[in-house]
């Protein structure tokens, strides 16, 4: 008997199948989870645990609709609590769906995903249970070689793994030249941070350093290729966003408000969590940087004086 014939002949039990599918789906880059008919999750493999900082120990056994995942959309509603949760409408409709959504890392932050589901059905063909494949859709690799060349030029920010502003100043003068010659649509958004000495007051500076951290890494989490996010200062973020309208960059800066509004990290026995204000303005072909910033600026603090967690346009 063949050495292959051997290996078949030993595989005999559901368990000696499951090590398989485990083993081969522990390969994947993607998540994977899967649940059973009260959507409790029964497997998440290693694809899962990288996407999201979540371990099997923690996930295993969790309801999908009750975990720490939270996937949102971009209005910032979780989609377990608008019906639209995609486990939910494959266990009871059999339905095969697709959709784009942002899951809550461990960490805190939010995560770009694409998610796949569909039922899980027996010999028989009942549905049992649901499978959810996800994947991470943050253009990772953009970003590391920002990243990588930022620290080249001693222009990045080391707590935040953004641009400092010495690179963001060059980067506006850039844009603005840029604007003043070709007419293209460029978008500036300044993100400040609200209630950030309450913050340090009342936890430390420690998790003050998180709560940046976190913000950071959700604007970072939200860039396409060409779009740049940098730290302004302080508790202060600014990101330059080409090639597009007001009406898109306003889409955008709405959009990364409530992903940030919906970023939280256990501190003990409760969460923290922060909302931005948010200035978002184009650059005009006779702006400098002086009245770029000015204006930019001036719409972020009116964002703060209506109310806070907002976004004014100009």
């Amino acid at each position: 008997m063949t050495e292959s014939a051997n290996t078949l002949k030993e595989i005999k039990t559901d368990q000696d199948y499951g090590e398989i599918y485990r083993g081969v789906l522990d390969t994947l880059r993607e998540g994977v989870y899967i649940t059973n008919q009260e959507r409790k999750i029964s497997f998440w493999n290693t694809g899962a645990d990288a996407i999201t900082g979540f371990s099997e120990d923690q996930m295993v056994g969790q309801y999908c609709h009750k975990n720490g995942l939270k996937h949102i959309d971009e209005q910032g509603k979780v989609l377990c609590d608008s019906g639209k949760c995609p486990v939910l409408l494959a266990i009871r409709e059999g339905e095969i769906s697709e959709t784009e959504t942002f899951l809550r890392h461990h960490k805190g932050h939010r995560v770009p995903v694409f998610v796949r589901t569909a039922p899980i059905r027996s010999g028989q063909g009942d549905i049992v249970g649901a499978c959810e494949v996800f994947s991470d859709i943050s253009s990772k690799m953009a970003i590391r070689k920002q990243i990588q060349e930022l620290e080249k030029l001693a222009m990045l920010d080391y707590l935040t793994q953004l641009a400092n502003r010495r690179y963001v100043d060059k980067e506006l003068e850039r844009r603005v030249q840029s604007v003043r010659d070709t007419h293209m649509g460029v978008g500036v958004i300044f993100y400040d941070i609200d209630h950030f000495k309450q913050i340090n007051d009342n936890y430390g500076h420690d998790v003050g350093d998180k709560v940046i951290r976190m913000v950071s890494a959700t604007l970072r989490n939200t860039l396409r290729a060409a779009d740049l996010i940098g730290r302004w200062g302080g508790e202060e973020f600014i990101e330059i966003v080409p090639n597009l309208d007001q009406k898109v960059l306003e889409k955008i800066a709405e959009r990364n408000r409530v992903l940030i509004e919906k970023s939280k990290f256990k501190l003990v026995d409760q969460e923290v969590a922060v909302t931005v204000s948010i200035g978002a303005t184009m650059i005009q072909p006779e702006d400098d940087m002086e009245s770029l910033q000015k204006r930019a600026d001036q719409l972020m603090y009116q964002s703060k004086s209506q109310g806070r967690n907002r976004v004014s346009m100009g």
